[in-house]
């Protein structure tokens, strides 16, 4: 298939490339800059100079395809109904495009928005308004293109995506925990978050392209789940620091918007994934990785 694709420079969107590259498909990706476009070359992609604000150019890609990925997002929390909204008219412009095609539309989504007792299921449907959380508007509007004539599927990706230039939850944490020196969780720290080394995610993205009917939620999930105080006491060994519990009224003075994160419960299944996908996990798991990965080198050797 010739794939249109967003966040192809990202940390996920790079293992994707090779990925789909090597399984005979082509690739023409997004590009914001000309260094983004020449990250892509390099990659053996073709680049698509635009944003995801640039609908035309969105229209233009996923028309001139035979599937699109969408893995791009401007992670700004500040103004998450402001990036939501473009985001969700980003997906709007590409479901216009295929609709009546049966082409493929994947679009990433993540494990907010449930308040579960229990993983979460690729069954299950948030539990929180979208007015809570107006990322969840993509999941759904991307879902109900399926009554569209498209192929469309969410690939929900674990909290913890984790492997070599990992840049994201992990590192902010291991930063919090060097410069307060104390590694901390949140009350217990029995809480658990579902994590995936990024090679196994990127699989589950080009089997989903390949494979997954319309109207698909698939979980990019390795593990299960793993405490957060087991993750915290993997950074204390490494960085030589005391481990400790702190109330959950301090998470936010302690680990600023990341507090709100790392106290979730954000354990999820893989069962169906594994099933619809033939799929199994492969690659380290995350308390191995940090053991190996240069996650606690010194910043600016990374």
């Amino acid at each position: 298939m010739h794939l249109f694709m967003t966040g192809g420079t990202g940390f996920i969107g790079s293992a994707v490339i090779p990925e789909l590259l090597g399984a005979g498909h082509r690739v023409t990706a997004l590009a914001r800059s000309s260094e983004a476009a020449a990250k892509l070359e390099a990659m053996g992609a073709t680049a698509l100079p635009g944003s995801l604000d640039d609908l035309a150019a969105i229209e233009r890609g996923a028309r001139d395809s035979d599937g699109v990925i969408h893995l791009g997002f401007d992670h700004d929390f500040a103004n998450m109904g402001r990036v939501s909204a473009m985001d969700t008219r980003a997906i709007e412009a590409m479901i216009d495009a295929l609709a009546g095609s049966d082409r493929p539309l994947l679009v990433a989504a993540g494990l907010a928005g449930f308040t579960l007792d229990r993983p979460i299921a690729e069954s299950d449907a948030p539990t929180i308004p979208e007015a809570s959380f107006p990322r969840l508007t993509s999941g759904r509007v991307t879902l109900e293109a399926a009554q569209r004539g498209v192929r469309s599927m969410i690939v929900r990706f674990a909290p913890t995506v984790h492997g070599a230039g990992d840049r994201a939850f992990i590192p902010q944490l291991i930063r919090i925990a060097r410069e307060r020196g104390l590694a901390a969780y949140i009350d217990d720290g029995a809480n658990r978050w579902a994590a995936v080394h990024r090679l196994d995610a990127a699989r589950v993205v080009r089997l989903g392209i390949e494979l997954a009917s319309a109207g698909s939620v698939l979980h990019a999930v390795g593990e299960e789940g793993i405490t957060t105080r087991a993750i915290a006491e993997s950074f204390g060994a490494h960085l030589g620091v005391p481990v400790r519990s702190i109330a959950r009224e301090q998470a936010h003075e302690h680990f600023g918007f990341l507090g709100m994160f790392f106290g979730a419960n954000l354990a999820a299944s893989n069962e169906s994934t594994r099933s619809m996908l033939d799929w199994t996990p492969m690659h380290a798991g995350l308390l191995e990785d940090l053991a190996d990965a240069p996650y606690f080198a010194p910043v600016g050797s990374r």
